[in-house]
């Protein structure tokens, strides 16, 4: 699994021109599911992510974490997390989960994120999507 936290001031997701998930201050989260990635790793992900302190307290310090500054995710599916570019200029997705066990272990992260007191909005798996936020920093993290 590799995920990419970015800090932001406000984003949403819109898809077919209809915005699906629209979130204030929080995090911004890009989630890829690998072949081998488990259920495990998902709730271990999402522990480490809930108790994440990069939001800065009255001393500017980065000591308060989402669940502090009661802030939100916005949660996308992102396959292309997973390209090898290793080899040649076309990236391979040869790493990346199939679909169908990408969409649950992508669901049941964001179960599991919303069973620590999380507020997830959401994109919709396999659409096209037109992401759009405002970073905070930028302050990006990258899990795995």
């Amino acid at each position: 699994m590799k995920v990419v936290i970015q800090r932001v001031s406000k984003a949403e997701v819109k898809v077919d021109g209809e915005a699906v998930g629209k979130i204030d201050k929080g995090f911004m989260i890009f989630f890829g599911v690998g072949t081998g990635d488990t259920d495990a790793d998902c709730a271990r992900l999402a522990e480490k992510i809930s108790k994440l302190r990069i939001f800065e307290d009255e001393n500017g310090k980065t000591n308060l974490s989402l669940k502090d500054v009661s802030g939100q995710i916005l949660s996308i599916s992102q396959f292309t997390l997973l390209a090898d570019c290793s080899h040649g200029n076309r990236p391979s997705f040869i790493n990346a989960a199939p679909p169908q066990e990408a969409n649950r272990l992508y669901e049941l992260f964001n179960s599991e994120l919303r069973a620590r007191g999380l507020h997830v909005e959401t994109g919709i798996f396999g659409a096209d999507m037109k992401v759009t936020l405002l970073n905070d920093g930028p302050f990006t993290i990258i899990l795995e």
